[in-house]
C-alpha cells in the first residue's frame, strides 16, 4: 500500500499549528509564582506552584512532540517518510495514521525494547 505523502504533510503541518498555540498557552501558564505571600494565602501559593510545575511539564511534552513532528516533516521532504529508520522496511500505514512520527517498524521496535 502506498503512503499519501501530501496527506501526511498536511496532517503534520496542521498538528504543528495546533501545537504552536498550545505551546503559547503553556508558556503563559508556566510563569513565575510570586514569592510574596501577602496577597495570597500559603495554600493558594502552594496551589499556584503546583499548577506552574504541571504547566512546565506540559510544555516540555509539547516541545518534545514538536521536535518529533518537525523530524517527521523533514522525512516527508527528504523522501524517507514511511520507512523504518533501522531496517528500511515500509511502515504500516495504519500505524502512521495513529502516530505519523513513528520511525521504527514493529519488529525493530521490539528488538530495541529488548536491549
Amino acid at each position: 500500500m502506498t503512503i499519501d505523502l501530501d496527506a501526511f504533510r498536511a496532517l503534520l503541518r496542521d498538528e504543528l499549528t495546533q501545537l504552536d498555540e498550545s505551546l503559547r498557552q503553556a508558556a503563559a501558564s508556566a510563569g513565575t509564582v510570586e514569592p510574596d505571600q501577602s496577597g495570597v494565602g500559603r495554600l493558594s501559593r502552594m496551589d499556584a506552584m503546583q499548577q506552574q510545575a504541571m504547566a512546565q511539564e506540559l510544555r516540555a511534552r509539547l516541545v518534545m512532540r514538536k521536535r518529533r513532528l518537525d523530524a517527521a516533516l523533514a522525512r516527508v521532504q527528504a523522501g524517507s517518510f514511511g520507512s523504518c529508520c533501522q531496517c528500511g522496511e515500509e511502515l504500516e500505514p495504519r500505524c502512521l495514521q495513529h502516530d505519523p512520527t513513528i520511525v521504527f517498524c514493529a519488529d525493530c521496535l521490539a528488538e530495541r525494547e529488548e536491549v
